[in-house]
Order: C-alpha cells, then sequence, then structure tokens
C-alpha cells in the first residue's frame, strides 16, 4: 500500500499518553483520580447554585455557569479515556472517536477566551458604569453572547477537525500525546502543512489574543476605578470578584500561548503533555474553587441552598 494513504487502511490512531508504565506513572495517576472527582462535583455543583439560587440569577453567575459547563466538559473528554488507556493498555482510538475529541476540545477552548473577555466586560460596566449595567448587561444580550461564543468556537473547531481527519499520514499513527490534541496529530501528517498551520495561528489570534487584549483593556479600566473608589468595601468588593477573575484567566491563558502561540520547535511533546495538563485537569479543577472561595455571594448562596435542602428532608 503506498505510504501517503496510511489513514485509508488503518482506522485507528495510537495515544501514547501522559504517564510512563512505571510506579511513578501509577503515583502520578493515583492523584489525577481525585483531581477529576473534584472537578465533576465541583462544577457540576457550580452550575446547579446558580440554577436554583434566585439570587444568583444575574449576567455575572449565568457567565460563571458557562464557564463551569465549560471546564466540566472539557475534563470529561479527556481524562475517562486518558483513565482507561493507562488502566487496561488499551491505547487505540477510532479515527471517528479522535475526531469527536479533537471537536469537543477545540470547541470548548475557542469558547472559553470569549466567556471570559463577556465576563470581563460584565464587571468592566459594573464597576465603571453602574447606573448603564441594567441595560448593557440585560438577559436577552447575555444569551447571545453566549450563544455566539459556542457558535463561533463549533464553526471554528468544525473546519479544524474536518481538516484534520482529511490529511495523509504517512510517518505513523502514534499521537505523542494523552488526547487527540490537532497541533500533535499534524506533526504525523505527510507534506507541507504550513498553510495549515498558518491558519491554526490566526483562530489562536482571534479566539485568544483578540479576547485577551479586551480582557486587559477591561481590567486596567476596572482598576483605575477600584482605586479611586471612595468607599472602603465597595472597594474590597471589587478587588476581591477581579482578582478571582483574573486568576483565572491567567491560569487559562498561559498554558495556551506556549503550547498554540509559539513555534513546534520551542516546546518538546513531554513539555507540551505538561502544559496540557494545566488547562484540562487543574484549571477546572481550580476554577470553581476560586470563585467560591473569593466570593461571598456564592458561598452565601450555597448556605442558603443547603439549609433549603436540609429543610425539605426534614
Amino acid at each position: 500500500m503506498p505510504d501517503g494513504k496510511l489513514h485509508e487502511t488503518s482506522t485507528n490512531f495510537i495515544l501514547l499518553g501522559l504517564f510512563p508504565p512505571t510506579s511513578l506513572g501509577l503515583f502520578l495517576f493515583t492523584l489525577t483520580i481525585p483531581a477529576f472527582m473534584m472537578a465533576l462535583a465541583s462544577n457540576v455543583c457550580m452550575v446547579l447554585l446558580i440554577l436554583l439560587d434566585a439570587q444568583l440569577h444575574m449576567p455575572m453567575y449565568f457567565l460563571l455557569s458557562q464557564l463551569s459547563l465549560v471546564d466540566l466538559i472539557s475534563i470529561c473528554t479527556t481524562v475517562p479515556n486518558m483513565s482507561s488507556d493507562f488502566l487496561f493498555g488499551n491505547k487505540s482510538i477510532s479515527f471517528i472517536g479522535c475526531g469527536v475529541q479533537c471537536f469537543f476540545f477545540a470547541t470548548l477552548a475557542c469558547s472559553e477566551g470569549p466567556i471570559l473577555m463577556s465576563m470581563a466586560y460584565d464587571r468592566y460596566v459594573a464597576i465603571c458604569f453602574p447606573l448603564h449595567y441594567p441595560i448593557c448587561m440585560n438577559r436577552r444580550g447575555c444569551v447571545l453572547v453566549i450563544l455566539g461564543s459556542w457558535a463561533m468556537g463549533a464553526v471554528n473547531s468544525c473546519a479544524h477537525t474536518v481538516y484534520v481527519l482529511h490529511i495523509p499520514y504517512c510517518r505513523s499513527m502514534a499521537i505523542n500525546h494523552f488526547f487527540c490534541d490537532i497541533p500533535a496529530m499534524v506533526t504525523l501528517a505527510c507534506g507541507d502543512t504550513w498553510v495549515y498551520e498558518y491558519t491554526v495561528f490566526l483562530s489562536t489570534i482571534i479566539f485568544l489574543l483578540f479576547p485577551f487584549m479586551a480582557i486587559v483593556g477591561s481590567y486596567g479600566k476596572v482598576l483605575l476605578a477600584v482605586y479611586c473608589m471612595h468607599s472602603r468595601e465597595g472597594r474590597k468588593k471589587a478587588s476581591s470578584t477581579c482578582s478571582a477573575h483574573l486568576t483565572v484567566v491567567t491560569l487559562y491563558y498561559v498554558p495556551f500561548v506556549f503550547t498554540y502561540l509559539l513555534p513546534k520547535f520551542f516546546l518538546s511533546p513531554a513539555e507540551d503533555k505538561a502544559l496540557a495538563v494545566f488547562y484540562t485537569i487543574l484549571t477546572p479543577v481550580l476554577n470553581p474553587v476560586i470563585y467560591s472561595l473569593k466570593n461571598k455571594e456564592v458561598l452565601d448562596a450555597l448556605r442558603r441552598v443547603a439549609e433549603k435542602f436540609h429543610s425539605t428532608t426534614m
């Protein structure tokens, strides 16, 4: 068979995985499972809490629920398959399964930037123009922003997924990663893929860099407004909310910048996988913790829902 059409004769990819088959690998894997369970429980709780507590039915918390939903789907897209591969030694993933994983992961990665940008704009309007807040951040506008974020992410992801599943693979079907990451798959392709790599770079600019610039601009003005506040309580509340969001933004952007904006030769496959752990496992674990510990309204809502649930079970 011609080497240039390897993907026509082989229907499976091989994921080389994250952990080595050693005692150290087993120890690291045992840390992953409680992290996964914690991310699953905390993000589900955050979504349900915002849904059940009427006092959290505000634009900021609606956007936060979408961020938790992104984190929830993201960790469920990568970790269960990675765990199964490690436990049972079956590193094979079907061509279609790999495409599905590519699509969901890319959709989530592309949607999160606009969602974080919308959260930054929400805080900007709330702190700098509080009287205009009900007009600028109304329910219809929030729904349109969220639908637009998901739709743009899905369309962009679909284009990349279709391309990566149609390129010929002639080197190997072994992906040096623990999930079907598009840049890792492109390295296995036959021929020159520089044109496609430029489209990946362009997508990164649109879905990462532009939202980042908007976030920096929004928080620059927010921090200036907070500094000028006369109310100590108002300054403390605004600072707490903004610091939580800025921490989440940092956790999201730093690994993605290293992975998708830097040249391929800058990172080894092992370093690339280590960075991927941040945005596939650690970020979904830390985001709900950061927002709940630094937000009095979320803690109060958790207390109200817990009391309500306790009273109904008595």
